[in-house]
This record gives structure tokens, C-alpha cells and sequence, in this order.
């Protein structure tokens, strides 16, 4: 397998664990009352995962020169919004999922009510980690900016909206553009932003690391929007074919798979060519590669 690969893949394993010795102390314990919604809060936010968000924020920071201990609550707080995210786009109103990470859906072992709860809770506990467990003051405001606009309604909830308002429309690549921009590249993005500002990068270097988090999240969707076709629930722990089942606007729909491979490899040089004068190690290309060739 190409250096790159083996690259990835022991940036992720490292990277899993010090964001999950992170997540265990920093999550609700299941001792603690409310007992149900911590314990809900846990299963999501603690399922076996990639955890790519956090990485990509610790990978970042340390790209550009900065401690862990700056970057980790951000990177934690990402993961927490990932799984509040997904916790609520599983639940029957929305994408109407049994299975993510190859284990029941929050709301099918805990009860709807109990997993809205639990993703609100992970929402606000992202912002507390932030606020409570960066070690420079003076950056927590940025920090929480970038995350909470990354969140809103000018990104990932505002993705989430466009995509569910738009089921069963004619297939228009510039509005999947959009969603995907929203819906997944503004948490990616925020990841590289947070672990810049974190590690006190320069303006021209974070705006370098603005433009790869989007690229490389829009190459993660377009991925994700293949695999949805090709691949088996047992390979990608979740349901697939259910994008095309509901109209979903993707960019297979659109363009077709082929092409969709390729405007997925294509968005993961542009990203790559965004920060090659500032990665240094190869760390941040090696994740940009991985994301269009997992099969997970």
C-alpha cells in the first residue's frame, strides 16, 4: 500500500485515541444523573469511528507548530457535534436510519425523545469543552465563532434543511455543490480553521487551510454519495441506497459515478495544491488521500 495510506491510517489511530482519552473524561459519566441521556450521549459520541474532524484539527495544529493541549477541547467539541449531527439526522423526521456505525440508531435503543435530548445536550456540551478546558483565554471567543458558525444555519444545519427541502427535485449539480458546501465541508473547514487559530497560523496560511477543509469536504461528500450506491450496509455499518430510494440531490445523481470519481479525486488535488507550501510532513495530504479512497 502507498506511504501515504500507512501515513493516514497511523495519523488515525493516534489521533482516535487521544481524542477518545479526551472524549471518556470530558463526556457526562453514565453514573452521573441524568443517568439515560448521559448514557445516550456516550453510546453516539463513543461508537467506533474514524473520528477524521478531530484529527484533521490535531493534524492541523501541529502542522503549523502548535501544542495539543491548545487544539484538543476544539477537537473534541468537533466530534461531539459530529454525533450530535448524526444522532439527529438518524431520527425518524429526518433521514429515518436503523443502523449507523454498524450498531442501532441512537433512537432505536434509547427512544426518540431521549436522542433529541442527548444531541442538544452534545450541541451545548461542544461549547462548554471549549469555553472551560482551552488553555489560552484570549482564544476561546475565536474558537467558539468558528464552530458555532460552522454548526448554524450558514453551515451544516442550513446543509441539513437544503437537503431535506430539496428531496424528489430535478438533479442540479450547483445546488448539491451548495448542500455539500454547507451540509459537510463547513465542519471540515472549521477543523482546519480551528487548528490554525489554535497554533496562532498566520492570515495567508489559515486562509491556505480554509481553502483545503473545503475541498477536501466536498471530496469527502462526494465520496460518501458514492458509496451510498456501491457498497452493502455490512461494509458501511449504516443503510445504503437510501439516497436514491428518497430523491436525494447527489452528485451520482447529477453526473453519474464516473464523473462523481472523478470530481472527488479532483477536489482532493485541489486541496493538496492549497497547503503543499505548508505540509511540511506529508500529514495533511496523507488524510486529504484517504478520504476519497476509504470504503467506509
Amino acid at each position: 500500500m502507498d506511504s501515504w495510506w500507512s501515513q493516514a491510517q497511523r495519523l488515525l489511530a493516534d489521533g482516535r485515541a487521544r481524542v477518545d482519552a479526551a472524549l471518556e473524561r470530558w463526556l457526562p459519566a453514565t453514573s452521573e444523573l441524568p443517568v439515560r441521556v448521559h448514557e445516550s450521549m456516550r453510546y453516539s459520541t463513543l461508537a467506533p469511528g474514524k473520528r477524521l474532524r478531530p484529527v484533521l484539527a490535531l493534524a492541523v495544529c501541529e502542522t503549523m507548530g502548535g501544542r495539543e493541549e491548545s487544539i484538543l477541547p476544539s477537537a473534541c467539541a468537533l466530534e461531539m457535534i459530529h454525533a450530535f449531527s448524526l444522532i439527529h439526522d438518524d431520527l425518524p423526521a429526518m433521514d429515518d436510519d436503523d443502523l449507523r456505525r454498524g450498531r442501532p440508531t441512537n433512537h432505536v435503543r434509547f427512544g426518540e425523545a431521549t436522542a433529541i435530548l442527548a444531541g442538544d445536550a452534545l450541541c451545548s456540551l461542544a461549547f462548554e469543552v471549549i469555553a472551560v478546558h482551552t488553555p489560552d483565554p484570549s482564544a476561546v471567543a475565536d474558537l467558539v465563532r468558528e464552530l458555532a458558525v460552522a454548526v448554524g444555519t450558514q453551515g451544516m444545519i442550513g446543509g441539513q434543511i437544503m437537503d431535506l427541502e430539496n428531496e424528489g427535485q430535478p438533479p442540479r449539480l450547483d445546488l448539491v455543490r451548495e448542500i455539500h458546501r454547507r451540509k459537510t465541508a463547513a465542519l471540515l473547514r472549521a477543523a482546519c480553521r480551528l487548528g490554525a487559530r489554535a497554533a496562532d497560523a498566520s492570515s495567508a496560511d489559515t486562509a491556505a487551510l480554509s481553502r483545503f477543509g473545503e475541498a477536501l469536504g466536498l471530496a469527502f461528500q462526494i465520496t460518501d454519495d458514492i458509496l451510498d450506491e456501491t457498497s452493502t450496509a455490512a461494509e458501511l455499518g449504516k443503510g445504503t441506497k437510501k439516497d436514491l430510494e428518497r430523491g436525494k440531490l447527489t452528485w451520482p445523481a447529477c453526473v453519474g459515478l464516473d464523473a462523481s470519481r472523478q470530481a472527488a479525486s479532483d477536489h482532493v488535488e485541489e486541496a493538496v495544491l492549497a497547503i503543499r507550501h505548508i505540509d511540511n510532513s506529508g500529514s495533511l495530504e496523507s488524510l486529504a488521500r484517504f478520504v476519497v479512497s476509504r470504503n467506509t
